[in-house]
């Protein structure tokens, strides 16, 4: 019974993500929707900043379960917005709030997740100075998180696989060309 109440809650608060700011999503209107008293939901969650962060860090676990390796870039990046893609309104509801931060945080934690897996393909067995893989690694971390936040600053309007993709031709060859010139 438990399960079945939280994962209500999660639901009817991504539904209402979906159909209004998160600053104006109450604890109130969340239970009312569920059909459960108040302190059902504070069984399961301190806050509402407390559900957010349980399901945006689900969502990144998810992402590392179905995706234990990437072979290219454009995988790895098109992996970390698929999630936004899918709650677009939620998702900007969210990047507009207050509690903004936490879906930040688990951002750059998918975008890390990601290029790791992504870079170790890359790397393989090639002998690379530890400076130099992390300079690397850093680059296109950064630059994974920056797309995706630029996209999002922008109101997600742009289809951003197909700016992923482009870039990703543009880029092709640059990793092996910079690993080449680091190789021991």
């Amino acid at each position: 019974m438990a399960n079945f109440t939280k994962n209500a809650i999660k639901q009817t608060f991504v539904t209402l993500l979906e159909e209004k700011p998160y600053n104006e999503i109450t604890v109130k209107e969340i239970v009312l929707r569920c059909g459960i008293n108040r302190n059902s939901f504070y069984y399961h969650y301190q806050d509402i900043p407390a559900l957010l962060e349980e399901l945006i860090k689900e969502s990144l676990d998810r992402i590392i379960e179905e995706y234990p390796s990437f072979s290219s870039l454009e995988d790895s990046l098109l992996t970390v917005v698929a999630f936004a893609e899918s709650y677009k309104s939620a998702i900007l509801h969210i990047f507009k709030s207050v509690d903004r931060g936490i879906y930040e945080r688990y951002l750059w934690e998918a975008c890390d997740y990601a290029i790791t897996k992504y870079c170790e393909t890359v790397f393989g067995d090639i002998q690379v100075n530890e400076n130099d893989r992390k300079i690397i690694f850093q680059y296109y971390k950064c630059e994974c998180f920056g797309q995706v936040m630029a996209w999002m600053e922008n109101g997600m309007k742009d289809d951003i696989r197909v700016s992923f993709k482009r870039l990703c031709e543009l880029k092709r060859g640059h990793a092996e060309e910079m690993i080449a010139r680091c190789e021991k």
